[in-house]
């Protein structure tokens, strides 16, 4: 199982950036992805995560409104798509996998990858 986020970068206040989690070593149909973030100094917080069928979402209160996560299995990829980004969402970002159907909690998660930063400048 690997999982291998991109998209990350640095943006002004009120900006959007789009990241990526490609998936590769297993099905992605069969899998509940979550995006969880950490910034320095922070415990790691759910962000987002989205059941394998695509059906269901969740999102983190500090999100709300503002991310939307999707998926595309046939790309075996799924995406965040952030917009209104405030100085407070500065921090890396992980997607992370579960050969369940549904997830939320990061512990329940035992695939990662190795994370993207987002940087947003006031």
């Amino acid at each position: 199982v690997q999982l291998q986020a991109s998209g990350g970068g640095l943006v002004q206040d009120g900006g959007s950036l789009r990241l990526s989690c490609a998936a590769s070593g297993f099905r992605l149909e069969f899998s509940a992805i979550g995006w969880f973030r950490q910034a320095p100094g922070k415990a790691r917080e759910e962000v987002s995560c989205v059941s394998s069928s695509g059906n269901m979402a969740y999102y983190g209160d500090s999100v709300k409104g503002r991310f939307t996560i999707s998926r595309d299995n046939a790309k075996s990829t799924v995406y965040l798509q952030m917009d209104s980004l405030k100085p407070e969402d500065t921090a890396v970002y992980y997607c992370a996998a579960t050969l369940t159907l549904s997830a939320r909690h990061p512990d329940e998660y035992p695939y990662w990858g190795q994370g993207t930063q987002v940087t947003v400048s006031s």
